[in-house]
């Protein structure tokens, strides 16, 4: 991330919570399949991504440009129409 200029040196990964996950609208998870809680009314999108972990960057930037892309997407899709 730090060639793409944002700097997540002071983070980790967290544990999708049953709080967090009931104040989303939409919940996107990359693998968890039938472990991760699952609440009527939301959206839920489970994104086959590979690992990342453990890779150096030539393996780790397409799947951050994968991701980038599926981000914009969800954007267009769910952002209200403009006026």
């Amino acid at each position: 991330m730090a060639e793409a200029g944002i700097d997540i040196s002071a983070q980790a990964p967290q544990v999708l919570t049953v709080d967090a996950i009931q104040a989303f609208d939409v919940v996107i998870t990359m693998g968890c399949g039938a472990t991760c809680p699952v609440f009527p009314g939301k959206t839920y999108l489970d994104w086959k991504l590979e690992d990342a972990a453990g890779q150096g960057v030539d393996a780790v930037c397409p799947i951050r440009h994968e991701i980038k892309a599926l981000v914009e997407g969800l954007i267009t899709e769910i952002a209200p129409a403009g006026p």
